[in-house]
């Protein structure tokens, strides 16, 4: 049998002398590999007598163990000091400025819908909000819109089909329900704007079937045209920038408001822009009125106490 001691000097001494990881697996499987020195040395151990067996057995068992254990050593010394020179040549300068990030912004309608909020509730008005999926009674009937009327057809509002009791409800045309539900909530004073999506059969070139409203609410006592009016104009000196503001009033009719009418403001159309206070034209910009009688009526308000 070789001499184990021997041996184990001269592999111990390719263990530390080899420098790489590859060098050190093909020292591996050369001593303790399935054909190794060392694995040659343990089937030899067959052919001995039981007494050299208990003589060398230990000596091989003890010498591969060694053996393993170096080489695990060495491996792992060789991983660190890899890792070590990735270290020095990889690393980053942290001083280099970062690419901008590509962040997103607020949507045009939500801005114009925040902004609406903000100069609303400056001058004393609260947020008020209610169901898009509204009942016929809230959205209709109360708004003094009749049966027979063109709004309430299928061609212009979405409904839901009826339910056990032959009720059926409905996507809302308006935000007006939400004034019927807050004049129906308690006693007034109301100062209220509702803001949301209402929903409408109608597409084109100008028109989408869902869109955004903001309608304000005033009631109170001794309310009048000239508290509306201040309300408008005040809304669009904030919103338009303005100082001096050009608006119109034309008479109109709305179901729900008598006296009704549409609000225009100054402006002009130039090269394909509209110039908001300037020049001899009008832009339409909205409804208004005062709140029928019977749209109080139908919330359990007296209309020669309250007015809005």
């Amino acid at each position: 049998m070789e001499d184990l001691q021997r041996l184990e000097t001269e592999i111990i001494s390719a263990i530390v002398a080899c420098d790489d990881l590859g060098g050190l697996e093909e020292l591996r499987v050369a001593q303790v590999g399935k054909k190794g020195r060392v694995s040659l040395l343990m089937r030899e151990l067959g052919k001995m007598t039981p007494d050299e067996k208990k003589e060398f057995g230990p000596k091989l068992n003890g010498l591969k163990n060694r053996i393993i254990d170096g080489i695990t050593a060495r491996k792992s010394n060789l991983e660190q000091q890899e890792m070590n020179r990735r270290l020095l040549s990889e690393k980053i300068d942290i001083t280099l400025p970062t690419p901008p990030e590509n962040l997103g912004s607020i949507h045009p309608i939500t801005q114009v819908m925040d902004e609406v909020a903000e100069i609303f509730t400056e001058i004393g008005f609260s947020i008020a909000e209610g169901p898009e999926i509204e009942e016929d009674f809230y959205n209709f009937t109360a708004l003094n819109i009749p049966a027979e009327h063109p709004a309430r057809q299928m061609h212009d509002t979405f409904y839901f089909p009826q339910d056990a009791e032959g009720n059926r409800k409905l996507l809302r045309t308006h935000t007006s329900p939400v004034q019927i539900r807050t004049m129906m909530s308690g006693p007034p004073p109301y100062r209220i704007i509702a803001p949301g999506r209402t929903y409408r059969c109608d597409s084109d070139a100008t028109h989408t079937p869902m869109f955004h409203q903001v309608e304000a609410l005033v009631i109170d006592k001794d309310i009048h045209m000239g508290h509306l009016k201040w309300c408008i104009e005040e809304f669009c000196r904030k919103f338009f920038d303005l100082d001096d503001v050009k608006i119109r009033f034309r008479p109109s009719y709305f179901p729900f408001t008598e006296p009704s009418a549409e609000v225009d403001i100054g402006c002009a159309f130039k090269d394909g822009e509209i110039l908001i206070g300037e020049g001899d034209d009008w832009l339409e910009i909205m409804g208004c009125g005062m709140v029928n009688s019977r749209v109080l009526e139908n919330v359990n308000l007296n209309p020669d106490e309250y007015q809005g």
